[in-house]
């Protein structure tokens, strides 16, 4: 018994929900840091408001992916139940973030909204890998591509089209301009539209033959439960690491403390080092205790046993997405700042560039619409790791471009680098997730997207903890050497792709 080859149309149902998702997470990267800045942010504080996003990923998606793994309703299946909450909480969140009326406020509402967000997103990956054959895996992720190309592109339009059809883009100090409201709403309401679209359009495989697929696809990564003896030597290993991790991480948040650094180390040397160690600790204390019959401790002891290809793909995604964080939360000050001269948010000027960031963003995302199917192409003709290399090339090229703009035309600014990070876009949507699918067991598959999300997330804690620092020490808080450092990082994800040990053939149906 096989999983059956799917026509065009289904996979594009299966995929259509991540239009909505991807239009709410376009309309987040594209305005959220205007709107901190709206509501009193300075340019150095940004990254730190920023880190609610990559850390309620950090925390949501393993666990979302733990349990829907272990999901099923006879209806809606084993991951449509987490698309169809995660749609409603996310649309709600939509529709309320736009109207904060302080800081504070807004900073809550990106936790709540990207946590929501995050509920819907994660099972997605999954959802491929359990209704795609092998052979079709590299064509499902780049529809999903394609998608998340098109949401982002439209979302990322809107704030510009609410100007052109006479909406307000201006406010008084300290309101969030009309046209952002109206954006939010209206990708709220397609957000929920396109994922109900998914949710009664797609099929799911019963947990009994996704047994079979999982006996004859991937019977090399069936093991035996590890005997009580293994467990009690493992718990005391995880002991031993989770003491070091916690003082190293203990000891350099006093550090920070002491010499009065920048308070966005703390997400790094407290939040991310110190509770990392704790973690360690608790699932030691319970395997040394002979309680291994719960989920923490599977949590933990898959992470330790994730797949070879798994840990070469966790640097280039670290790279990679370091550098896509940095471009997120700095391109708005950036391009505001550097090439139109304008700080004050209550200006034309800075309005003007505001809106052309959106329409960056939405160019480097319909490029990446249009590339989606020429990806898996050129991976037949090469292979997936070169594929990716240059994909990834071409972004870090296009982000460090925009220091050498002088003379900004629409074409210089919202084009020229973004077609090398639309087709970095595309890449890293598809690609890795293409390798890294086939090599997974599909009672776990769930659970290790959402792991192989700390590779997203761990670089953005790590950028939101140090680009702050960085900026502001030693580029005299100049957010344009954010985007440089993130086009260095991009090429190194590259070069590190090269290395990945991708044994997996690649055949493309028509």
């Amino acid at each position: 018994m096989k999983k059956r080859t799917l026509g065009f149309w289904e996979i594009w149902n299966m995929s259509f929900g991540f239009l909505g998702i991807q239009m709410g997470f376009a309309l987040q990267n594209a305005n959220v840091s205007r709107i901190f800045q709206t509501l009193g942010a300075e340019v150095e504080d940004i990254p730190i408001l920023w880190v609610a996003a990559p850390l309620t990923g950090l925390i949501v998606q393993p666990i979302i992916g733990y349990f829907s793994d272990r999901t099923w309703h006879p209806k809606l299946g084993r991951r449509r139940p987490y698309f169809l909450v995660g749609a409603i909480l996310a649309s709600l969140a939509l529709f309320i973030m736009p109207n904060s009326p302080v800081l504070w406020i807004a900073a809550g509402m990106l936790w709540i909204m990207d946590a929501s967000i995050n509920v819907s997103m994660e099972p997605f990956r999954a959802f491929v890998g359990d209704n795609l054959p092998e052979h079709q895996l590299t064509k499902g992720f780049a529809m999903q591509s394609f998608f998340i190309g098109i949401g982002a592109y439209v979302a990322s339009r809107l704030p510009e089209f609410m100007t052109y059809i006479g909406i307000s883009n201006t406010a008084p100090e300290g309101v969030i301009p009309d046209t952002v409201k109206y954006s939010f709403y209206i990708g709220g309401g397609a957000f929920l539209i396109a994922v109900l679209w998914t949710v009664f359009k797609s099929k799911e495989y019963s947990p009994e033959e996704m047994k079979v697929f999982d006996a004859k696809e991937n019977a090399d990564l069936d093991k035996e439960r590890p005997s009580m003896e293994w467990f009690r030597n493992n718990g005391k290993s995880h002991l031993s690491k989770g003491i070091i991790t916690t003082l190293i991480g203990l000891i350099t948040t006093y550090l920070v403390y002491h010499f009065e650094l920048k308070k966005d180390l703390f997400v790094l040397t407290l939040g991310l080092v110190t509770l990392g160690g704790i973690a360690m600790l608790i699932s030691g204390l319970l395997q040394k205790n002979n309680n291994t019959e719960n989920g923490f401790v599977n949590i933990m002891n898959d992470f330790q046993s994730m797949p070879q290809i798994m840990k070469q793909l966790a640097w280039v995604q670290f790279f990679s997405w370091f550098a896509l964080f940095s471009m997120w939360i700095y391109m708005t000050p950036a391009v505001t700042e550097h090439i139109y001269n304008a700080t004050d948010t209550t200006s034309n000027a800075y309005n003007l560039g505001a809106n052309q960031v959106g329409a960056m963003f939405a160019n480097y995302n319909i490029i990446a619409a249009a590339v989606a199917f020429l990806l898996p192409l050129l991976a037949k003709k090469t292979s997936r790791k070169f594929t990716h290399f240059l994909a990834l090339v071409a972004g870090g090229l296009g982000l460090m471009s925009l220091y050498f703009i002088t003379n900004p035309s629409v074409f210089t600014i919202e084009w020229l680098p973004m077609i090398g990070v639309g087709i970095a876009w595309a890449s890293i949507l598809s690609i890795p997730y293409a390798m890294l699918s086939g090599s997974l067991p599909s009672n776990k598959m769930g659970y290790y997207m959402g792991v192989f999300n700390f590779f997203i997330v761990i670089p953005q804690l790590v950028a939101a903890s140090i680009l702050g620092f960085l900026v502001s020490k030693f580029f005299d808080n100049q957010p344009i050497y954010a985007l440089l450092i993130g086009g260095v990082s991009m090429i190194l994800a590259g070069l590190i792709s090269l290395t990945v040990n991708d044994k997996k053939t690649i055949e493309i149906n028509a």
